[in-house]
C-alpha cells in the first residue's frame, strides 16, 4: 500500500511539474505573440503625429489567461479526460436510446424560432425588441442560409469554394439595381436573382471542372475577387465605392412598412414603429432557410445528391461508376449559387443599401468556418455554428463590464477574428469532424442508423 500511495503521488508531482514547465512555456509563446498586437498599440494625436501607447496591463491579462488556462489543462483536464476515456473503454457497451428533445430536436427548434419574436416583444417592448430581432435573429439566419448553400458546394460534393461571397453579391445587386431602374417588387426579383447567382454558379462551374482541392480553392477565390472589383469599378452601373442606397423595401401582399395611413402599422391599429417591418423580415428569412434545409434534405435522397456524395468521397471511383461529373459539379455550383442569390437579395432589402465593402473574402472565409465548425454534410451542426459564430459576435457588443478591467478604450468586439481563431482551434481539437460528427445515410437497408463519425474521413462530415 505504501509503494502504490508513493507510485501515486510521485505521478501527480511529476504532471503537476510538467504543467508548470508548459504554463511557463504558453506564456512566453503569448508574449511573444501579442507583444505588438495588444502590448503597444499606435494612435494620432491632433496634429497628425504617430503616438505609441503602452498596454502592458493588458498584455499581462494575456499571459496570465494563457499560463493559467494551460496549466488548468495539463494538470486537471488532460488526466480526467484520459481517465474518462479508459472507463469507456472498459465498461460493456449499451446502446442508448435517443430521448425525446434528440429525435424532435429540428421540431422543437422550428417552433422555439416561431416563438421568439413574440416573446421578445413582450419582455423587452415594441422599440427594445429592435436590437434582438435583428441583430441576434435576422443576422444569425442570414448566415445559416449562407452556410446550407455553402455546404452543397462544399459538404455535399467536396469542391473548395472559397469565393462563395461573390453570389451574395451577385444576388444582392440583382435586386438592388433592377429594383432601383426597373421598379420591380421584391417578390419578383427575388427568384430573379437566384437565377442570375445560379447562371454565374454554372460560369464558375466550368473553368474549374478540371481541377480539384488547392488549385480548386485558388480559382473560386479569384473569382470572388473579380465580382468585387467589377462591382467597384463599373461607376456607371453599381456607382463604384459608393453603393446602391434607396432601395425598395419588401411588402406583405402589397402592404407597405411605413408611416403612411396605408402602412402596416395604421391599418393594424398598432403604434409607428420599424420593430414590425423587422418581425416581417424575422418570417421571411426564417421562411427562406426552411426552403433551404427541405430542398437540401430532398436533394441529397434523389439520385443528384447521391452523385454529389459519390463525387466528394472519390472522384476517379465516381467516374468508373459512370456518373457525369461534370453535370454533377455544375448542379452544385449553381444550386449552392441560386441560395446565395436568394440571401443576396434578402440582404439588399434589409439593408437598404449595398456597396462592395459588403462582400469582402472576410465573409467567405466566415461562411465556409460556419460550415467546417458545424461538420460538413450536418445542417443542424452548422446551423448551430452560426449560432455561436454570429451570435458570439453580437454578444461582444454587449460586454461592456469588460471596459472597467481593460480600460475605457478597450472595445471587445475588435478582438472577435481572435476568437475566431480560437474557437476553430478547439473546436477542431475537441470535435475534428466539426459539432455533429455523425450522419444518417440517404440510403440504407432495413434500418437508418447513423454513421459515427470514426467511420467518416475527417472534414467530410
Amino acid at each position: 500500500m505504501a509503494n502504490i500511495a508513493s507510485t501515486t503521488a510521485s505521478a501527480g508531482t511529476e504532471v503537476t511539474a510538467r504543467a508548470l514547465r508548459e504554463a511557463v512555456f504558453a506564456g512566453l509563446v503569448t508574449l511573444g505573440l501579442f507583444v505588438l498586437f495588444v502590448g503597444l498599440k499606435t494612435d494620432q494625436n491632433i496634429r497628425n503625429e504617430l503616438v505609441l501607447t503602452q498596454r502592458w496591463g493588458l498584455l499581462a491579462t494575456f499571459v496570465i489567461v494563457a499560463m493559467v488556462g494551460r496549466f488548468l489543462m495539463v494538470a486537471y483536464a488532460q488526466p480526467w479526460l484520459a481517465q474518462r476515456k479508459a472507463a469507456k473503454a472498459a465498461a460493456p457497451e449499451v446502446v442508448k436510446e435517443e430521448g425525446f428533445f434528440s429525435r424532435n430536436f429540428s421540431k422543437i427548434a422550428i417552433v422555439a424560432l416561431i416563438l421568439y419574436p413574440p416573446v421578445i416583444l413582450a419582455l423587452t417592448g415594441v422599440q427594445g425588441s429592435l436590437k434582438w430581432v435583428d441583430n441576434f435573429g435576422i443576422q444569425i439566419l442570414i448566415y445559416v442560409m449562407l452556410a446550407w448553400g455553402l455546404n452543397i458546394v462544399v459538404g455535399l460534393a467536396g469542391l473548395l469554394d472559397l469565393g462563395y461571397v461573390a453570389f451574395y453579391a451577385v444576388g444582392a445587386y440583382s435586386y438592388a439595381l433592377l429594383s432601383s431602374y426597373f421598379g420591380l417588387s421584391f417578390w419578383v426579383l427575388l427568384p430573379v436573382a437566384g437565377l442570375l447567382s445560379a447562371c454565374w454558379g454554372m460560369i464558375l462551374g466550368f473553368p474549374v471542372l478540371r481541377l480539384r482541392g488547392d488549385y480548386l480553392a485558388i480559382v473560386t477565390l479569384a473569382f470572388g475577387e473579380i465580382i468585387r472589383l467589377v462591382l467597384i469599378n463599373w461607376t456607371e452601373v453599381t456607382k463604384g465605392t459608393f453603393g446602391v442606397s434607396g432601395i425598395a423595401k419588401a411588402t406583405l401582399f402589397g402592404i407597405k412598412f411605413d408611416a403612411s395611413k396605408d402602412g402596416f402599422a395604421a391599418l393594424m391599429g398598432l403604434p409607428i414603429s420599424s420593430a414590425y417591418y423587422k418581425i416581417f423580415l424575422f418570417y421571411l428569412i426564417l421562411g427562406l432557410c426552411m426552403i433551404t434545409a427541405f430542398v437540401t434534405i430532398r436533394l441529397r435522397r434523389m439520385p443528384v445528391g447521391r452523385a454529389w456524395e459519390a463525387l466528394r468521397e472519390d472522384e476517379i471511383a465516381c467516374r468508373s461508376l459512370g456518373i457525369n461529373t461534370t453535370t454533377t459539379k455544375l448542379t452544385a455550383f449553381a444550386t449552392g449559387a441560386m441560395f446565395g442569390g436568394f440571401a443576396g437579395s434578402f440582404f439588399a432589402v434589409r439593408q437598404g443599401f449595398v456597396s462592395p465593402e459588403s462582400f469582402v473574402f472576410l465573409e467567405s472565409a466566415v461562411i465556409l468556418a460556419i460550415v467546417v465548425l458545424g461538420g460538413m454534410g450536418s445542417l443542424t451542426g452548422i446551423a448551430i455554428a452560426a449560432i455561436v459564430m454570429i451570435g458570439g459576435t453580437e454578444i461582444l457588443r454587449e460586454l461592456t463590464f469588460l471596459k472597467v478591467v481593460f480600460g475605457p478604450n478597450f472595445t471587445p468586439e475588435l478582438y472577435r477574428m481572435l476568437i475566431f481563431g480560437l474557437a476553430m482551434v478547439i473546436v477542431m481539437v475537441w470535435k475534428p469532424r466539426g459539432f455533429v460528427g455523425s450522419r444518417e445515410p440517404t440510403a440504407f437497408l432495413r434500418e437508418r442508423k447513423a454513421v459515427s463519425g470514426s467511420f467518416t474521413k475527417e472534414g467530410h462530415g
